[in-house]
């Protein structure tokens, strides 16, 4: 395998695929980069696989020579990182004579600073990235994808052994599509209106495809708001799927991921039915001040106290921590009842929601008892929900 790339475009597409890269391979060759070099269509493809999440990307090189190697992840970031720009030359033609008989191959890197030697395996032994023969296929506008991941990635559970939990609940519906995330004590929900995109002809249109629901890991979805982010384009990114494996396609860039297996919770019985009380408040003020007051947040319980004051149309925000001290804000807001007047709540999750909010000037907090749930939405812009759980009060 002989070709030559730039600096650049190796760097950025290396970054991408080690991603996907294992911290601790439970075989030596995952902790490598397969490298495959296409002479027909003159690119080079990088993939990077922990057999649970691949992520595979391809760029226009000169290739001389084609063929396929794999290089450790870590050090050849390392070693492309830090190589000044211009172009890059990999051969592994020299390192095929000095084969050692464990299967160790030689692949020199020559740049316009110098040349550097790095031992690698052969690609034949890297394993395949699953595919989707028969499935599901349909095309995504990318501005919905990010609004609806930003909304509710967050939300997911750290935990895995709720394993479950730990992905977003996507609905694809004929009136456009549902994201939906919770961790056990808050849930967050995002609907996105069906999108046509201009100037793409074989995209279809999401009223005319079968519904269909999926639960993706956040890992995976963390990686592709990543992707979409670093492409700036408004070009369509299709999802395949079949029983257990999801793919997105992002123009020459690949990410595939396992399903997450299991019933999802039935979210939409988690929503009240009506509310008794509304609050309406400016969200960046609203969250400055919590943000401010949560400086002095018991590192014990997070506990946050809402006072709500309908006669002055007010809410104040306070906190004691024994031992620290305490702090007080108020604010005004714009309140349809009087009750409940004292509500309090766990101040990192009122703070991650707020900040998952897009950026409405306002938001609505609507609520029944100061023990029962409450959602905050906003007003205008995305259709989001975000339901918290209060934290009950002990006298």
């Amino acid at each position: 395998m002989k070709l030559t790339c730039t600096q650049s475009d190796l760097n950025s597409n290396l970054s991408l695929v080690s991603r996907a890269v294992p911290s601790r391979p439970t075989h030596p060759v995952l902790a490598n980069v397969l490298l495959i070099a296409d002479v027909e269509n003159q690119c080079l493809e990088l993939t990077g696989f922990d057999l649970s999440l691949g992520i595979r990307s391809n760029f226009p090189a000169v290739v001389e020579t084609g063929g396929s190697f794999t290089l450790p992840a870590k050090l050849f970031n390392d070693i492309v990182s830090r190589l000044p720009d211009g172009n890059i030359t990999i051969d592994d033609d020299e390192g095929e004579a000095l084969a050692e008989p464990s299967g160790s191959y030689i692949a020199t890197l020559t740049s316009t600073s110098g040349r550097y030697e790095v031992r690698g395996m052969g690609g034949e032994e890297y394993p395949e990235l699953p595919k989707v023969e028969e499935g599901e296929v349909i095309h995504l506008p990318p501005e919905a994808l990010i609004n609806g991941l930003k909304g509710t990635l967050f939300a997911t559970s750290p935990d895995e052994t709720k394993q479950v939990l730990t992905g977003v609940h996507l609905k694809v519906q004929k009136d456009g599509l549902e994201f939906a995330a919770t961790d056990g004590h808050r849930l967050a929900i995002v609907k996105t209106e069906s999108v046509a995109l201009e100037g793409e002809s074989e995209v279809e249109e999401i009223e005319e495809i079968e519904e269909f629901e999926v639960t993706i890991p956040a890992k995976a979805l963390r990686e592709i708001e990543r992707m979409i982010g670093m492409r700036q384009s408004s070009e369509a990114v299709a999802l395949k799927f079949d029983e257990g494996q999801v793919i997105f396609e992002l123009g020459e860039q690949c990410l595939t991921s396992r399903k997450l297996e299991g019933q999802y919770p039935a979210y939409g019985q988690l929503l009240p039915d009506k509310f008794t009380n509304q609050i309406n408040v400016n969200r960046k003020e609203f969250l400055g001040a919590v943000e401010r007051i949560a400086v002095l947040a018991d590192q014990k319980n997070n506990i946050l106290k809402c006072s709500i004051d309908s006669v002055n149309q007010e809410i104040s925000l306070s906190v004691d921590a024994q031992d620290v001290g305490s702090g007080r804000e108020s604010m005004a807001a714009q309140i349809s009842s009087d009750e409940p007047e004292e509500i309090a709540f766990n101040v990192k999750y009122l703070i991650e929601g707020l900040k998952a909010i897009p950026s409405a000037s306002e938001i609505s907090i609507q609520l029944n008892t100061a023990t029962s749930p409450v959602v905050l939405n906003p007003l205008g812009g995305v259709k989001m929900t975000y339901l918290i759980m209060p934290v009950q009060l002990r006298n």
